[in-house]
């Protein structure tokens, strides 16, 4: 479907050929779909229906990310006892992401692969058969690890490899298998904070681990790796009486002890020889030349480079002596490039000055300009620094977009609030990556969020197709995982980043191996079905590419039928470099009651789209069926007018026929 959008010529409203006009599957028009009220998933393909093509990927949409917890992406083990080890509840591999599933994951519109949890972190498993060191459960949460106490930069996860003295070697394999697919590969770098026992096996010639050359005699040196308690050695924390280390389980390692001394200051910045349990005690901060005092050791970035390009960047750090941490992470950055790896996501990325950003970021654009940076930055007073002085490509849209869509899905929130967002955003938006669910989030279907994965529905549509932002799936997203298993250290709601544990949605769409959603039940198959043809769409439609307009306040305003349980915003995009395209959408977050009204363009929007007066037909091209089934469009006085009519948690998303 999509290459007919690089059309150019218009009809007549009197010649409408009906072209790509998109209303997804699940949602209901006036045209013989079945009763109102039905939910979305229960408005499944009938087997008789002839099934619509799915629109077709082009390489020059949108981003899709697709982040996969890349150690229970291909795990089978449907175990999931509390606590379990990797024998007893199984782990996935590298060797797992087949042709089959890349396949999947590529026909869901992904153009970057996140593999979360690559780096070799601190965990709870004996390869000192392969000269990796034991690592101390009094400093590790859970038994398989946080992926963010990362204890070799140059080395992967021995737990995802078949055989863990070829980890690195089963690791190339897979990114140029991603390669093949026709998708990039995005791994994490923590530049905050890495594991309390860090020691690097696998570092290149030449490079020293983080601390060799410490002065751990104060408390802070500007090229000290950490900061330091001098005199005092580190405690384990106080446990509190729900928590007992690998579940109580009896192990030599917990003992109530570490050895380090002195205390390093933990990741999130404590600065007690004790930590307290809710600190990130497994970690230890890394010192950017930041004094403890909060002043700067290190040359200002002026602000007018906030106007300028990484070039510009790159040649304002030449010659310039930073801390050595700056140094030791671009080395390590530099490192996975030449390995094949696309890009990355920076976790806690507010925790770093900004200066060293703009540091390694062009040192990474000098290597790579294509490379893709993901930031987790969760103040928006310091967005729009940290993309145009730190050169981040993309944000993490939490605090802002997501936050008010939770509400919203919730049944908590106003629609409203996602419209002010987006206006708020203007000038950043192409920056500000969306999402429903990751790895820190809890699930849609989980009782602690949403208790229904459908309710996802509307959010999505709204989340991929407002702004030309990136959008982001969670593995198992799409097939409504509501991650509901007591995994040990991590809790329900959230598919636990601390366990080895199976994720049972997600694996009936593996249906042991097949990678064809063979063992999905039927509203998983829908649903799958729905995110397929969402995503594909995003990824695709030129017009997401370009402009806005909310068409939310005039029918907030003049429409008594719509209200702040609906949202409806137009895209549109009519430029030499993209293929003319005019789309209306229309998403009902009522999870109870349909909602029918008469939707309103007005003239500002029909005047930008130089529309005649008359009608144009409006036709479903997303749907799961091929059944033509319409709405119109009718243009009197200069305004514009569609009947809508939208089943519980249904969207619509209208094309308009092309003009002469």
């Amino acid at each position: 479907m999509i290459k007919h959008f690089q059309k150019n010529h218009r009809l007549s409203p009197q010649n409408i050929n009906m072209l790509l006009a998109g209303v997804f599957a699940f949602s209901v028009t006036s045209c013989g779909q079945p009763p109102l009220e039905q939910g979305p998933l229960a408005q499944a393909t009938p087997a008789q229906a002839e099934t619509r093509p799915l629109p077709e990927l082009t390489s020059d949409g949108k981003p899709v990310v697709y982040q996969v917890f890349t150690r229970l992406f291909g795990n089978t083990n449907t175990n999931n006892s509390p606590w379990g080890t990797l024998q007893e509840n199984g782990v996935g591999k590298f060797n797992d992401f087949t042709d089959e599933a890349l396949t999947g994951i590529r026909a869901l519109g992904t153009s970057h692969i996140w593999y979360t949890g690559v780096p070799h972190h601190a965990l709870i498993n004996d390869y000192t058969a392969y000269g990796i060191s034991l690592d101390d459960p009094d400093v590790v949460k859970g038994r398989a690890g946080s992926p963010y106490a990362v204890k070799d930069y140059y080395s992967v996860s021995p737990d995802l490899a078949v055989n863990p003295a070829n980890r690195l070697a089963e690791f190339k394999a897979l990114i140029e298998r991603t390669h093949r697919h026709g998708m990039q590969v995005v791994i994490d770098i923590v530049p905050n904070h890495v594991a309390r026992d860090y020691q690097s096996l696998a570092k290149p010639a030449g490079v020293t681990d983080f601390a060799a050359s410490d002065d751990n005699s104060v408390d802070y040196a500007r090229d000290n790796n950490f900061y330091y308690v001098p005199g005092q050695p580190f405690q384990v924390p106080e446990w509190p009486s729900t928590y007992q280390v690998l579940g109580g389980e009896p192990h030599p390692g917990a003992d109530g002890k570490f050895a380090e001394n002195p205390a390093k200051w933990t990741g999130n910045g404590a600065r007690a020889a004790k930590p307290a349990f809710d600190d990130w005690y497994e970690t230890v901060k890394i010192n950017y030349g930041v004094r403890p005092d909060g002043s700067l050791d290190f040359d200002s970035l002026p602000a007018s480079y906030a106007e300028k390009d990484w070039q510009a960047h790159y040649q304002f750090w030449q010659g310039k002596d930073v801390p050595d941490s700056w140094q030791k992470f671009r080395d390590i950055t530099l490192y996975w490039l030449d390995f094949g790896v696309d890009g990355f996501r920076y976790d806690m990325a507010e925790m770093v000055p900004v200066e060293f950003w703009s540091y390694l970021n062009s040192h990474i654009k000098q290597r790579n300009p294509n490379a893709f940076l993901l930031a987790e930055v969760y103040q928006p007073a310091l967005y729009r620094d940290y993309i145009k002085l730190g050169l981040m490509d993309y944000l993490y849209d939490k605090v802002e977009f997501y936050d008010s869509l939770k509400l919203v899905m919730q049944g908590k929130g106003p629609t409203s609030a996602l419209v002010e967002t987006q206006q708020r955003m203007t000038d950043i938006e192409q920056h500000m990556l969306h999402f429903l669910e990751n790895h820190d989030e809890q699930r849609i279907a989980s009782p602690e969020f949403a208790g229904d994965a459908r309710k996802g529905m509307p959010a999505m549509v709204v989340s991929a197709l407002i702004s030309t932002s990136p959008t982001m799936l969670y593995f198992g997203q799409d097939v409504g995982e509501p991650g509901a298993d007591n995994a040990g250290f991590g809790k329900p709601s959230r598919t636990s980043i601390f366990d080895y544990i199976g994720v049972p949605h997600h694996q009936r769409w593996m249906n042991g191996g097949k990678f064809d959603g063979g063992a999905l039940t039927a509203n998983e198959a829908a649903l799958r079905d729905f995110y397929l043809r969402l995503m594909r769409f995003s990824a695709s439609a030129p017009a997401l590419l370009g402009d806005y307009y909310q068409l939310h306040s005039a029918n907030l305003a003049n429409n008594t039928a719509y209200g702040e349980q609906q949202l409806a915003f137009a895209r549109y995009s009519s430029s030499r470099q993209q293929a003319s395209q005019q789309l209306i959408v229309v998403s009902n977050f009522n999870a109870q009651h349909p909602s029918q009204f008469e939707l309103i363009l007005p003239a500002e929007l029909i005047s930008k789209w130089q529309l005649a007066e008359g009608q144009y037909a409006l036709v479903n091209q997303l749907a799961a069926e091929l059944t033509e089934h319409t709405a119109e469009l009718r243009v009197t006085n200069g305004v514009g007018r569609v009947t809508i009519a939208l089943a519980p948690l249904a969207s619509v998303v209208y094309q308009l026929p092309y003009q002469e």
